[in-house]
């Protein structure tokens, strides 16, 4: 059998594994920026297993191969270790930013279906696109889920707007309200928060309810204030598509 022509646009393994290795790089670098201690976890995570290994390995006579073994699945926790704090970092990133909601609802993997563009916003005179209020939705097996973003004033008001307008048009499901940011209250959640308190609800819908109510609320739609000429908050947000 002919082997298929080599393609001379395809990057080397030596190049691959540079790239892989800069990526590496980016993603310790924005977990270490959340957790300055980082590079001592990572430490003593490796020690540990290679300790433990040489333990096990000098009882079964082996302990430089056992050793080795322990250094290699070391790799696992670190990995997880250095995912979660990069995670962490990037919702640091974007707290406070305009669009957090929109970013943060880009990490659901599965079981919601979310608008890329707020419902509702509020401006409130101002083209500074920090002072503007938004409504994010999402739809999943807990009901409707309505996050606010914004100053905290015009956030609240918005979101007991856009609650009662959303319970009127869905009178038997559900409607939790949220608002990213700080404060006191039962309905303040932080931005890295988000994901988990919404995935914490009661579900009460079925798989074959939700895509029928996200599409009535996309299909009524709504009224929504203007926005100020020379802001658009789209691009303060990462592209999310509905899971």
């Amino acid at each position: 059998m002919a082997r298929a022509p080599k393609d001379p646009n395809r990057p080397g393994i030596i190049q691959r594994s540079k790239q892989r290795f800069a990526q590496f790089g980016q993603v310790f670098g924005l977990a270490r920026a959340a957790e300055p201690r980082l590079p001592l976890y990572v430490g003593a995570i490796v020690l540990g297993f290679v300790i433990i290994g040489a333990l096990i390995g000098a009882a079964l006579g082996h302990p430089i191969y056992v050793a080795f073994l322990a250094l290699l699945l070391s790799s696992f926790p670190v990995l997880l270790l250095v995912a979660r704090k990069a995670e962490r970092g990037a919702y640091r990133q974007i707290e406070g930013q305009p669009g957090e909601v929109g970013a943060a609802l880009g990490s659901i993997r599965r079981g919601w279906s979310f608008q890329q563009e707020p419902v509702a916003m509020d401006a409130g005179g101002s083209r500074d696109p920090r002072q503007m209020a938004m409504i994010y939705r999402a739809v999943g097996r807990p009901g409707v889920v309505l996050i606010a973003e914004g100053p905290a004033g015009r956030a609240t008001k918005l979101l007991a707007l856009e609650r009662k307008r959303t319970a009127r048009l869905i009178p038997n499901v559900p409607v939790h309200a949220l608002r990213v940011g700080t404060g006191q209250g039962p309905d303040v959640v932080a931005t890295h928060q988000l994901v988990k308190r919404m995935n914490g609800f009661d579900k009460v819908l079925t798989k074959h309810e939700v895509p029928r109510i996200d599409k009535r609320l996309r299909s009524i739609g709504g009224v929504r204030p203007p926005i100020p000429q020379g802001i658009d908050p789209t691009r303060f947000r990462g592209k999310t598509r509905p899971r």
